[in-house]
């Protein structure tokens, strides 16, 4: 089954009871057992749900592995990944993430002993020289958020496997239809499903697949346990999102190419951010292991101008100023304020998170909009 027939029917199958096309949301906590313990297959929502069931069939699917997870958010998700860890253990980590998850990270896991590794990881060399005996987990964003910066994933999953070491790689900027990181050798794929799966803005949900059925064993039990969990309405919301997944993302490739080459010749703009760009220092690898670029652009005003990235902020009328992405609508976020302020200013610059970047999602909207927004606001 090709991926675009996968979105709407990978994982799935019509209601037993009546046939419904769509899987019903199961709006119930618990579910009748006709004796201890003799029950359909579901017995409390928190462990099963049929509507989360299907949706969890169609993670899976979609990313080509075999075991799904859905969580009320997707820090929830990566939270659970690092449950797998201990104190003592060691993790080395892009330096370039979303600062929700460097703040988990530094300000809840440190505590629990566990030791973390920012670091560049365009340099295999680097990663591996900074794996010890007591490193289990490699975390990568591809492409980061918000640099827009691409890693090897096929080079970095050899280290693992060399060092018998987890890799955990967040898609969320990319999504399936662009790239299937467990294919390439990871062992984890982590989604913010609020993001392009989603893809409406209306729901907040993460997601986790692998292929391993052990370490899948291992990620439910903390599933169950700690609780976690999405409720039926949102993943009802979120396996519709994911129907259409493929039609909004070549849209949103289309129109991120075009927002991508006006702010490149603009006079105003200092720098873009875009994998598509052959200038690009990883363009090759985003060519290998991507099948398009993606709706994610990045940009800073001529001179670091802070006041000037504000005031393009301010005065965009169809992109919206707002935190998140991947919605169908284009939003504008100021990252150093706003997905990233819980980054120190000083950790935030060394990868070019500087004052005056701008990052843009760039939704399915007529291109032309788009660009006659950004003319007015940059001037």
């Amino acid at each position: 089954m090709k991926f675009n027939t996968k979105t709407i029917h990978g994982g799935q199958q019509h209601d037993p009871a009546y046939g419904s096309v769509m899987p019903p949301i199961y709006q119930t906590t618990t579910y009748a057992q006709s004796t201890p313990g003799g029950h359909k297959g579901y017995e409390y929502s928190r462990t099963h749900n049929p509507t989360r069931h299907a949706l969890e069939n169609a993670f899976a699917s979609i990313e080509n592995g075999n075991h799904g997870l859905a969580f009320g958010s997707g820090l929830a998700a990566v939270d659970a990944v690092l449950k797998l860890l201990q104190p003592g253990d060691e993790v080395v980590s892009t330096n370039d993430l979303y600062g929700g998850t460097y703040r988990l990270f530094t300000k809840i896991y440190e505590d629990f002993g566990i030791k973390f590794h920012f670091i560049g990881m365009d340099n295999s060399d680097r990663i591996e020289s900074y794996i010890t005996p007591d490193t289990k987990l490699i975390w990568a964003e591809t492409p980061t958020n918000p640099m827009m910066n691409i890693i090897d994933i096929v080079s970095v999953s050899k280290i693992a496997k060399k060092h018998n070491v987890l890799l955990a790689v967040d898609n969320t900027f990319a999504t399936p239809y662009l790239q299937r990181p467990l294919d390439l050798g990871a062992d984890i794929v982590m989604h913010s499903a609020t993001k392009y799966l989603g893809g409406h803005s209306d729901v907040v949900m993460g997601a986790l697949v692998v292929k391993n059925r052990d370490l899948a064993e291992r990620l439910y039990f903390i599933q169950n346990a700690s609780g976690a969990i999405c409720g039926p309405q949102d993943a009802f919301l979120v396996l519709r999102g994911i129907k259409t997944l493929h039609i909004r993302m070549q849209r949103h490739c289309e129109n991120g190419k075009v927002v991508a080459e006006y702010l490149a010749n603009h006079p105003k703009i200092e720098n873009v951010y875009w994998p598509g760009f052959e200038s690009h220092p990883k363009h090759d690898i985003a060519k290998s292991q991507m099948s398009d670029f993606g709706g994610m652009v990045s940009f800073t005003t001529k001179g670091n101008d802070y006041k000037e990235a504000i005031k393009i902020v301010e005065n965009l009328k169809i992109f919206t100023l707002a935190e998140s992405l991947g919605g169908v609508e284009s939003l504008a976020g100021h990252p150093a304020s706003m997905t990233h302020a819980s980054i120190p200013k000083e950790e935030r610059e060394k990868t070019g998170v500087v004052d005056s970047l701008i990052r843009l999602s760039v939704g399915i909207e007529d291109k032309d909009d788009l660009i006659a927004d950004l003319k007015q606001a940059i001037g």
